[in-house]
């Protein structure tokens, strides 16, 4: 929104930094700074420097960052990905992600890609690049590559611990509806979920509650289908119509929104819906999701998934499971109900 962005400040740079970043310091050094500045989304990605001075005193988290690739492959109509990069996906060369992680002093890394598979060519060379390096890591990966036991065997061997997929629906129709192709071609979830335990990865699970041919009941089995198969942590989220998606601009014209822009809204706060659902109603989805973040955060949940799977048995990954449902736990009861601009 780069229009709405001006009203509040004087240039707003759209897009990547590592073209307009530079662009802009060069007009203000000159008193000649524009009002937009308009990346083309194409330029190398530039390496990252985690021993600089920028970076001292911060209390950040014990975990280290890093990104091989920017945008998707895919075209799911809620995902402000797509909207952004328009299905581009670029890469950081591999020798590039090596001296970066050499450099994290961290041991334990992300990579923030939303997708780290662009093809299996260029994974394969990425996972036997890191291997050497003796880190653990965790990644977001699409359906695609649950079934695909060469990959999953490189991802263990290479250091991965957890991979977060997006289910995000159980319903085929809504599968379809969102254009989520990479999961629709998976016929058998809990098959996909076995094969990836057999590697002794753990499972970061997302789902996207609220689409067409979803109901109150519809989100009480997700939850029962979330504990059932022991996922180390899960997202319930409400269908959020981010702008600039197919999804915002269906709704729009369909009327369903219940403001136009829910992110200007001082009413607007984490968890509410900001659509009419077709089967239930706002309050509805609201409550459902709370309910379904609440339940599956209990301590009786937490006990229940972590005795379920042989994917928590190592030391590491018991450890991590751990603190990962502490923290969770900790941030949903902290941020539901909490407006955007902080307060309650």
């Amino acid at each position: 929104m780069p229009d709405e962005t001006l009203l509040y400040c004087d240039t707003v740079l759209i897009g990547d930094a590592e073209d307009t970043w530079v662009q802009y310091l060069k007009d203000f050094k000159q008193g000649a700074v524009k009002r937009k500045y308009i990346s083309s989304n194409e330029q190398e990605m530039v390496k990252l420097d985690f021993n600089c001075r920028a970076f001292d005193g911060k209390k950040y988290n014990k975990i280290g960052l890093v990104q091989f690739s920017r945008g998707c492959k895919f075209r799911c109509d809620f995902c402000s990905i797509h909207s952004f990069y328009q299905g581009k996906v670029r890469q950081k060369p591999i020798e590039m992600i090596v001296e970066e992680i050499k450099n994290i002093k961290e041991k334990i890394l992300f990579f923030i890609d939303d997708n780290i598979f662009l093809d299996e060519t260029s994974a394969i060379k990425l996972f036997q690049a890191i291997k050497p390096l003796k880190k653990k890591w965790a990644c977001q990966i699409s359906m695609d590559v649950a079934l695909n036991d060469k990959l999953l065997k490189l991802m263990k061997e290479s250091g991965c611990i957890l991979v977060l997929i997006g289910f995000e629906s159980l319903n085929p129709e809504n599968l379809k509806r969102m254009n989520k192709t990479a999961n629709l071609k998976i016929q058998n979830y809990e098959k996909a979920i076995q094969n990836i335990y057999k590697h002794k990865l753990m499972i970061y699970a997302t789902f996207v509650l609220g689409y067409d041919y979803d109901t109150k009941e519809s989100i009480d089995a997700t939850l029962k289908f979330a504990i059932d198969n022991n996922f180390a942590i899960a997202n319930f989220n409400p269908l959020i119509p981010m702008p600039g998606t197919a999804l915002y601009e269906r709704l729009k014209r369909e009327k369903k929104l219940i403001f136009d822009k829910w992110w200007m809204e001082p009413d607007y706060c984490y968890g509410d819906s900001a659509y009419y659902p077709l089967n239930m109603t706002p309050e509805e989805l609201k409550e459902g999701c709370k309910n379904a973040r609440f339940a599956f955060n209990t301590y009786k949940s937490i006990f229940k998934r972590f005795f379920g799977s042989k994917a928590y048995l190592s030391p590491i990954n018991s450890l991590l499971f751990l603190a990962l449902n502490v923290v969770s736990r900790k941030e949903i009861h902290r941020k539901q109900g909490k407006a955007l601009g902080g307060k309650r």
